[in-house]
């Protein structure tokens, strides 16, 4: 029973190490390289767009797919698979010469955190079943800490190198092999770290079986419309917030970082504590608290141009975004048989994406009329109200299901 606990920590820590130096690799091959690299490529203003975009598409296509094969083949092989394209895609970047390739080479390097995400969160829901809240948002947290390092690091080195790309991409690069080394040495032999799902039949009808079995559960459906809707209203806040606050409030550059870069710091913070909580008294109170006092923060940002008060309102916000990440992913394993907790992880992670993407796109719509920052923030806020009654007609579905 000890070496099972000790092993169990053992793979939770490798996993957590694994995603912060995939997720910093991934994070600096975007920020703040990307745009100044595809600008020098002669990229058209117009395809901008594209480019940044590439890496995001196969999330949409491929979460789903990956995390079920996981399920049936297990989870090892499809996290080294993983871990080859974190190391194998950065080195790619060095080959580019048009705006088409580095296309190419984003929408490949995509495939690594669509397919890495969903599946160590599968992972880590099935090693442990009475901690998933807390574990999961640790592992998120762990990933987070990468994504904050990325731009940092990745200025700097631009900075130093007097804009050298390519020596910018070969820390990507060694980034991206330390992940995979890691992944070589301790996910490469069977080891008795009991992730593995129980098994599948191998064939395409059962992970087809598996997915229907998802997609007429009401109450999976409600947790990820609402994961949906908190990552389309993130994207749109993570994006427009800074536009609000140079071009509405005038703050200095400095000012405007300090106030988003304390609403990463709140998320990472807040998930693993507000994780364990939910362990303890559920998931609905969590995800209702959170998207309720995400709907009454993002409604007060446009009537406040004062900067002590939108500090507040930003690290109130990365809580309640933290709230409700803290519980969805747990909850969506919980409802369904823990031989589809990949395919679960798989599906949520696909409507994440969706959301993330839609978001800024749709929002943009609504700022480009006269409504401007009013219109758009208020929309974002009647969507984050409708994503409750949702989340609670689709739980009492459910239950009545089970009923009859």
């Amino acid at each position: 029973m000890l070496r099972t606990t000790w092993t169990q920590k053992a793979f939770f820590l490798v996993i957590c190490i694994m995603g912060l130096f995939a997720i910093l690799s991934s994070t600096m091959s975007k920020n703040p390289v990307l745009k100044p690299f595809a600008t020098s490529l002669g990229t058209p203003d117009d395809l901008l767009g594209i480019v940044a975009a590439a890496s995001t598409i196969p999330g949409i296509l491929i979460s789903l797919p990956a995390a079920s094969l996981s399920d049936v083949f297990g989870r090892r092989k499809v996290l080294l698979f993983a871990a080859f394209v974190f190391a194998s895609a950065p080195f790619l970047y060095l080959g580019v010469s048009s705006w088409w390739t580095l296309a190419l080479v984003r929408f490949y390097h995509g495939f690594a955190t669509a397919v890495f995400v969903p599946v160590a969160e599968a992972s880590i829901a099935t090693l442990f079943p009475t901690k998933r809240g807390e574990r999961i948002s640790i592992f998120n947290s762990a990933m987070a800490v990468g994504r904050a390092l990325a731009p940092f690091l990745g200025g700097y080195i631009l900075f130093a190198t007097n804009e050298s790309f390519f020596t910018l991409y070969v820390a990507v690069g060694i980034a991206g092999v330390t992940a995979f080394v890691i992944a070589l040495l301790f996910l490469a032999e069977k080891r008795t770290f009991a992730t593995e799902p129980a098994p599948m039949e191998k064939s395409p009808r059962k992970i087809f079986s598996g997915w229907r079995v998802i997609m007429q559960n009401t109450s999976v459906l409600g947790v990820s419309f609402v994961q949906a809707v908190q990552y389309f209203v993130f994207g749109s806040v993570d994006f427009f917030l800074v536009g609000y606050l140079i071009d509405v409030v005038k703050l200095d550059l400095f000012s405007v970082g300090i106030i988003t870069g304390s609403e990463i710091v709140a998320l990472v913070i807040a998930r693993p504590l507000i994780g364990r909580i939910s362990d303890s008294i559920g998931r609905t109170r969590p995800i209702v608290m959170g998207i309720v006092a995400s709907c009454l923060i993002v409604a007060a940002i446009p009537f406040t141009a004062q900067f002590s008060f939108l500090l507040l309102l930003a690290i109130g916000y990365g809580v309640s975004f933290a709230t409700v990440l803290s519980s969805t992913s747990p909850m969506v394993c919980d409802l369904v048989p823990t031989a589809l907790v990949g395919a679960s992880m798989g599906f949520l992670s696909t409507t994440m994406d969706i959301g993330q993407t839609l978001g800024p796109i749709v929002s943009g719509v609504i700022f480009a009329t006269n409504l401007r920052y009013l219109g758009m923030f208020l929309s974002l806020s009647l969507l984050l109200l409708i994503s409750i009654a949702v989340f609670l007609l689709s739980k009492r579905q459910h239950a009545s299901n089970k009923i009859n």
